[in-house]
């Protein structure tokens, strides 16, 4: 037996348990980066098919998926849950995500990926047809975090696919089942084009997909987004980063209070707080300061916490999915009080499962690592400022740029505001809500990422090569600039060169400054 406990020579496994109440869920393979090389060997074959039937074809497969993925969804949500410990509501959501993306770019996928005509640049170039093509990248790779089995993948596979890549999908170690599951019934359930597979592993398993595809998607944390974007540098290939965030909100004195206050506890404690775009510090005007906090207190107080059972919708929010991220939140949460901050509600984990208390941090400042660092759990802290240059000022004083939320009745006062915070969306009287909105790109600033997800037909187009064509309207015996050169002919080449370049007679006549 090796250290793993597994016998010499059998294929190692990697065992999920529920963070709820620690049952054993399933397993699945931890593969070796020989085996994820075979697999990526055997999509590059399938590609060229795929990618020959054109969106309308490959839309077909898309929408089967679609209809097989609500039929089994009780399962599937069922899974969700038992590998990550969610509500049945944060569950649901997942497949809302799915049900959106893959609607979207199927309905949308020939107007995105239809060749691009362009008007010519210059009189010389008057005679000649310009236009602009796409071809996908052939494999791509897609790595994604524990926090959404079902939902995260499908954000990005989708557009992959429909643009006619073939794609190699890596999800967490922690929570695979879902995803391995889905990707199954792509193949098996629906029939589908081999052109979509799931590779289960750690870090090996990650870095085997980032060497064998021709572009990486990824989304997780800082520190391994940076290494994968060091290793697609070294060699030569495109990847798009959707890393941490530590996300803003800034409510002003003229803000609807009773929304702005449920806003902040549903965008900080949703999922558990696990998602990169919660709502993780607030900043609030002094004249409304007490009245919110006030407010948010009472609202997360009522919270009902624990792993509901399917479809009865019964709690709010779930489990934590790692030991290791429940020790990080409780870290957090004593720094805090070390430094001054008092908790209001919560400030601790239950004593059976992963579960941690809604909290709710005040007396807060950017000393404390809860206002600095990235959370991932169900804590939110209140930061009373004196005015909207002091909130704009905190809220820019990090090194993350996600997501953020400004609230205030004053719509000039907004826009002029949205400008000045340093994310890469801004949600004006809502929260979290600028992320799933399709047609706009998603993406961070600072170390929250580098490219975008989503954003219309980028969503598609970041998976493509741009390929310009030029075509020559007449097809003469010789061009011009052609040998031999013709002393009488360029220099006739260069006088028209001036006579239409320039933007006055003088020099359009060649003569001489006076």
């Amino acid at each position: 037996m090796d250290r793993s406990g597994t016998a010499v020579g059998e294929p190692a496994e990697i065992s999920v348990r529920c963070p709820a109440d620690g049952r054993l869920v399933g397993s699945v393979p931890e593969l070796e980066p020989a085996e994820i090389e075979a697999v990526c060997a055997d999509l590059r074959l399938a590609q060229p098919a795929w990618e020959a039937l054109g969106p309308a074809g490959r839309r077909v497969w898309m929408l089967r998926w679609l209809d097989w993925l609500l039929d089994n969804e009780q399962r599937l949500l069922e899974m969700v849950q038992a590998e990550t410990g969610k509500s049945w509501g944060d569950a649901a959501l997942e497949m809302a995500v799915a049900i959106d993306v893959i609607n979207y770019f199927t309905k949308n996928a020939e107007k995105f990926l239809a060749d691009r005509r362009v008007k010519p640049a210059g009189v010389a170039n008057a005679v000649r047809r310009l236009r602009v093509q796409v071809r996908p990248y052939q494999l791509v790779g897609l790595i994604t975090p524990w926090n959404g089995p079902l939902g995260g993948p499908m954000m990005d596979v989708v557009g992959a696919l429909v643009a006619g890549a073939a794609v190699v999908s890596k999800p967490s170690e922690v929570t695979p089942l879902t995803w391995t599951e889905v990707v199954r019934g792509w193949r098996d359930g629906i029939g589908a084009p081999p052109v979509l597979a799931c590779v289960t592993g750690g870090g090996d398993a990650g870095a085997a997909v980032v060497d064998n595809v021709d572009m990486v998607m990824f989304t997780g944390s800082v520190r391994t987004g940076r290494a994968i974007a060091v290793r697609c540098a070294e060699r030569l290939i495109p990847f798009s980063l959707e890393l941490g965030g530590k996300d803003p909100m800034i409510v002003l004195a003229d803000a609807d209070l009773e929304r702005a206050s449920s806003a902040a506890v549903w965008g900080a404690m949703t999922n558990a707080g696990q998602a990169c775009i919660s709502v993780e510090r607030v900043y609030v005007e002094d004249a409304v300061y007490d009245r919110f906090v006030s407010l948010v207190v009472d609202k997360a107080k009522a919270l009902r916490q624990g792993m509901d059972k399917p479809g009865s919708f019964a709690c709010d929010i779930g489990a934590m999915v790692t030991s290791a991220q429940v020790a990080i939140v409780q870290d957090q949460v004593d720094d805090a009080v070390a430094g001054g901050a008092r908790v209001l509600l919560g400030g601790a984990s239950a004593r059976e499962g992963r579960f941690f208390e809604p909290t709710v941090l005040v007396d807060v400042d950017h000393s404390m690592t809860c206002m600095r660092e990235e959370t991932f759990g169900p804590t939110v802290a209140i930061m009373r400022v004196r005015d909207e240059d002091e909130a704009i000022t905190l809220a820019n004083d990090s090194q993350y740029g996600l997501s953020s939320s400004l609230w205030t009745r004053d719509r000039v006062k907004a826009e002029r505001l949205s400008r000045r915070i340093e994310a890469g969306s801004v949600s004006i009287n809502n929260a979290l809500v600028a992320t799933f909105q399709l047609p706009i790109p998603m993406g961070g600033w600072k170390n929250s990422g580098l490219g975008t997800r989503f954003g219309g037909a980028n969503g598609v187009l970041k998976y493509c090569r741009q390929q310009s064509v030029v075509e020559e309207r007449l097809a003469l015996k010789s061009e011009p600039l052609w040998y031999p050169v013709v002393p009488t002919r360029s220099r006739l080449i260069a006088k028209m060169t001036r006579m239409l370049g320039a933007h006055d007679w003088r020099r359009r006549l060649g003569r001489p400054a006076r």
